[in-house]
């Protein structure tokens, strides 16, 4: 059994639907928009400029460096980091805002109920992302996680980002669905090479020489997006 999210049990799970003013728009671009979404937070993080990032659960220890610095940097120029708060990148880059402690945040969308965590490991990991930042599901209270959920739960990541970047994808990832979404949907896709004999790279790659934009740091990100500042 998954353990609950005891330490967010004080936190009221509240839900939008697409009636709402606070649902955001942008997921109506997908075919198959949630009609109703569940949170903990600040729900009106959705109306804000967003990045995605995204890669390997099993990434390396540079993967995790380069995510948080991702993260931070990207947050730093005005933009709010999404994820998925799985293992490897995604906590990661929820982790390299939060440690900012600035006005950008994170959000998280979750394949489960938002009465659970999962993965169970990142208990303490959700329960900053509820407090400093917004916790999103389109999954009712109780739950559980399943493996079809993940994919669905990207095309949430991809609809609401500008742009998605990748840090470290190998084939059959969950991280090329959400490029190969956002791309779909006219969003842009970034991704970090590495080492061609690195299993870890091979989705990247084939990413890059499908037209995603190689990126080295997060200025080159930043050059194909609006420039914004949080005041």
């Amino acid at each position: 059994m998954h353990k609950q999210l005891q330490s967010t049990a004080n936190f009221r799970i509240q839900s939008i639907t697409q009636e709402c003013s606070h649902y955001p728009k942008r997921l109506l671009d997908l075919s198959d928009p949630p009609k109703r979404l569940f949170y903990i937070g600040d729900i009106q993080l959705l109306a804000q400029p967003m990045l995605a990032i995204v890669g390997a659960r099993k990434a390396s220890p540079s993967g995790l460096l380069l995510a948080q610095h991702f993260s931070s940097a990207l947050g730093l120029a005005g933009y709010h980091i999404i994820s998925g708060m799985a293992y490897g990148i995604d906590g990661a880059a929820h982790r390299g805002i939060l440690d900012l402690r600035a006005a950008c945040k994170t959000i998280a969308v979750c394949g489960n109920g938002l009465d659970r965590t999962y993965p169970p490991e990142h208990h303490e990991l959700a329960t900053r992302i509820a407090l400093q930042g917004l916790l999103l599901s389109e999954y009712p209270p109780g739950t559980c996680p399943k493996g079809f959920h993940f994919p669905r739960r990207n095309r949430i990541i991809a609809a609401l980002s500008l742009g998605v970047v990748v840090i470290e994808a190998a084939q059959k990832s969950g991280s090329l669905i959400t490029a190969y979404l956002a791309s779909s949907l006219g969003r842009e896709v970034f991704v970090l090479p590495g080492s061609i004999t690195s299993p870890l790279f091979e989705g990247s790659h084939q990413l890059i020489q499908e037209g995603a934009k190689l990126v080295r740091g997060a200025q080159d990100v930043l050059e194909e997006l609006p420039s914004i500042r949080f005041h």
